[in-house]
């Protein structure tokens, strides 16, 4: 059992330092042998875990869906707008997402890894969605799974640009304002007035995270490595499902 422990903390701790090495150098400027500085780990452990560069940029790219837990809401089209605000807030503050999008998105490594994160992020979305429809929260001719696809493309255009003109600074901002512009086209009325769209949606989520984690723990420390589940959320106006 304390093995099992040991190598888990240890495969964690190499996918934290090949995410900060892929989100500097991108995919192929990046070295098995930075790596192991990074992770102070031996070369053996990294091959242990990972039998190549391309199996741990695999393991960068699907380490954010292993990450679960964000807050369950009344309103489930409250959560679909929290899954991409939490995002937003975490993506300049944690390599594990930053350098998730750039292996992504990069084109040295486009046809490598099966469409990047962006499958998963729209599967995540689209069983908010059928929540949601289920619930009554859709209009009429809302479909989950093209709305989900639609959305994780314009989310995904929006995190591109802000990253070229401004290095993602501006994010939350700009991932605010799609979802200002987008949830009118989703959302019946009703539900509309109550979700929180504000562009803090995202930080104030994860404060609340850490807050419920700190307190299970009996006050241990919460770190930024939240996980963006679907069904989790962030957004900001005010909510009473919050």
């Amino acid at each position: 059992m304390v093995r099992q422990e040991r190598a888990v903390r240890t495969r964690r701790l190499i996918l934290e330092a090949a995410a900060s090495v892929f989100d500097e150098y991108g995919y192929e400027g990046a070295t098995i042998g930075e790596v192991v500085a990074r992770a102070g780990v031996t070369r053996g452990a990294v091959y242990f875990h990972f039998a190549s560069k391309r199996e741990l940029a695999q393991g960068v790219v699907e380490e954010q869906f292993g990450r679960d837990d964000l807050p369950e809401r009344h309103c489930k089209l409250q959560e679909f707008v929290d899954l991409g605000m939490v995002v937003a807030h975490l993506m300049p503050r944690d390599p594990l997402l930053s350098a998730g999008a750039r292996l992504s998105l990069g084109q040295d490594v486009f046809g490598d890894f099966s469409g990047g994160a962006a499958p998963g992020w729209i599967q995540r979305a689209e069983g908010v969605l059928m929540s949601a429809g289920e619930r009554g929260e859709l209009l009429p001719q809302v479909i989950p799974a093209e709305t989900a696809w639609l959305v994780t493309g314009a989310w995904t255009g929006v995190q591109i640009q802000s990253q070229k003109l401004s290095g993602r600074a501006d994010l939350e901002r700009r991932i605010a304002a799609l979802y200002q512009h987008l949830m009118p086209s989703i959302a019946v009325p009703g539900v509309l007035a109550t979700l929180d769209l504000g562009m803090d949606r995202g930080g104030r989520v994860v404060a609340e995270l850490e807050a419920a984690r700190a307190a299970e723990t009996g006050g241990g420390e919460a770190g930024v490595g939240v996980e963006v589940e679907a069904g989790a959320g962030a957004g900001a106006g005010g909510i009473g499902s919050v």
